[in-house]
């Protein structure tokens, strides 16, 4: 069986391609840098990280955005030559006027290099790119409408690209206005069985979320709606494992077996908050002899584990425990905030075999962030890390977060206390930007200091420890369900991560050194 979710922790909406025998999924990044995470496969069970593509300013600047905008919903598609890949950069997310703005960049190769980005338009977000049999190629976006009294998801407007002038051509136009679902959303084109079928996602990408199909003669449309939608949704079903099932994309896995990849999430806890996230699933699927898109065990509710496909077993090497620094780039898995690492912030050769953070700002701040994190992506699990750290000033810190966004944090963090002439270790707790101290600071002894946060179920704990002593939990219960979208009133889309980190408001750019950053379950 392919256990869901595929890709655990902050991995939303997904977007499958087939090329040759090797799938390749694209999922959202938000304000997380480097923008967007693609993943390979050559069975749909095993998959390892292949790219992150939006590498370097040029084709991504973050700088500065509110957080949970940044990079929504990419769109991943092939079109027998080239990886295209269209994305949506967002400023803001205000309630009656969203600042997007929509790009294209290309790659011979899944692992680069990925061209400079090219501007599409700024009509909406999620655009998606469909390459028709007949060659043309059209890009399919939510258009927005900020009208008073108007839906703002206003439809999706279908525009011609032209590859060779590289950009699109031709008046845009409304397709499809969506249904009672509301929230009509995620576009995405396929032709299949003699007709063009929108895959949409509907509902909000909540606990209402759901996936719609409809179809038309051509790309233009009219469209019709399949009588029994939502082809998938989990908003009747409040038991399931898998909730907020939605916004999908499909591709042909092996002659005449179809998968859907959709974004999921599993709620803990008595409030059903999601600590880790919008995640991706995968369902099998087949076509009904009228033509309309079902899942192959029958409903519309996702199943948390699905047959396997007709493919050889591929496994990857299973990635290591502790991630080291003795690399000239970070590794893969690690991101770090709005912009890239960078030497005036950050540097693997200046001590070799470690981490070297300088600090800057502070984790409220959107702008300067020295910090290199890693998902949370398992209920049970813990990070741990060794840092080496002498501050002079009590405006200087370094530490371990649990990091969801600059409202939202827990930090245990050395910093200088002169009160008592010494380095201290200090747990810091943000809710909603509302700043508490549990418990009283540690005074530390000499020399490097380890950091341990274990996540069980809904509670975090903090530990401490010498480099070669017994561990010390500094508090018991904290709330981890904090690190949630659902803890905010406000619209959040991301999950909970693990983060290195250092800060010095005196500008003198004290330098923290971390020797590893361990990721492990239990």
């Amino acid at each position: 069986m392919i256990q869901n979710p595929i890709l655990p922790g902050f991995h939303p909406d997904p977007s499958i391609c087939k090329v040759g025998d090797d799938f390749y999924l694209a999922t959202s990044t938000f304000e997380w840098f480097p923008g967007v995470m693609i993943y390979h496969s050559k069975d749909l069970k095993h998959w390892r990280l292949a790219a992150t593509p939006l590498d370097r300013r040029e084709l991504l600047n973050l700088r500065g955005e509110e957080a949970s905008c940044g990079v929504w919903a990419p769109c991943l598609t092939h079109d027998g030559e080239r990886f295209h890949l269209v994305y949506s950069d967002s400023k803001n997310k205000a309630p009656h006027a969203w600042d997007v703005t929509n790009y294209l960049t290309t790659a011979e190769k899944i692992e680069g290099p990925w061209s400079d980005r090219i501007l599409l338009n700024h009509c909406g977000f999620d655009p998606s790119m469909f390459h028709d049999t007949d060659g043309k190629k059209w890009v399919v976006t939510l258009s927005q409408d900020p009208r008073p009294g108007k839906n703002r998801f206003g439809g999706i407007e279908l525009q011609e690209y032209d590859p060779a002038q590289e950009k699109l051509v031709g008046e845009p136009r409304i397709i499809f206005t969506g249904t009672d679902l509301g929230c009509t959303e995620g576009p995405h084109l396929y032709r299949e069985n003699g007709w063009v079928y929108l895959m949409l996602a509907e509902g909000g990408t909540g606990y209402g979320h759901a996936v719609t199909m409809a179809r038309a003669n051509e790309v233009g449309g009219p469209y019709e709606v399949d009588p029994e939608y939502p082809m998938l949704t989990s908003r009747d079903a409040p038991e399931l494992e898998l909730q907020k099932a939605g916004h999908a994309s499909l591709v042909e896995a092996a002659p005449g077996e179809w998968v859907m990849a959709h974004l999921c999430s599993r709620p803990v806890g008595k409030d059903r908050r999601c600590i880790l996230g919008r995640e991706t699933a995968l369902q099998r699927v087949t076509w009904t002899e009228d033509g309309w898109l079902r899942l192959e065990g029958g409903g519309h509710h996702p199943m948390s584990d699905v047959p396997e496909f007709s493919l050889p077993e591929h496994p990857w090497p299973v990635p290591p425990e502790t991630t080291t620094f003795d690399r000239a780039t970070l590794s893969g898995e690690l991101q770090t905030l709005r912009e890239p690492f960078e030497p005036h912030w950050g540097s693997l050769e200046e001590r070799p075999g470690w981490l070297r953070l300088y600090g800057r700002r502070s984790l409220y701040s959107p702008f300067d962030q020295s910090l290199v994190g890693r998902r949370v992506q398992h209920f049970q699990c813990e990070a741990e890390t060794l840092l080496e750290y002498n501050p002079t000033h009590y405006q200087q810190f370094a530490g371990l977060v649990a990091f969801y966004d600059d409202n939202s944090f827990y930090a245990v963090r050395i910093t200088f206390d002169p009160d008592v002439e010494s380095r201290v270790l200090r747990l810091t707790c943000s809710d909603h930007r509302t700043e508490t101290h549990p418990v009283p600071d540690v005074v530390l002894p000499q020399g490097p200091i380890r950091l341990r946060a274990r996540l069980t179920g809904t509670v975090l704990r903090f530990s401490w420890a010498a480099e070669s002593g017994e561990w010390t939990e500094l508090y018991a219960d904290l709330d981890a369900t904090v690190l949630s979208d659902e803890y905010s009133p406000r619209f959040r889309f991301t999950g909970a991560y693990f983060c290195l980190h250092a800060q010095d408001m005196t500008l003198k750019r004290t330098p923290a050194d971390f020797r590893h950053l361990t990721y492990r379950t239990f």
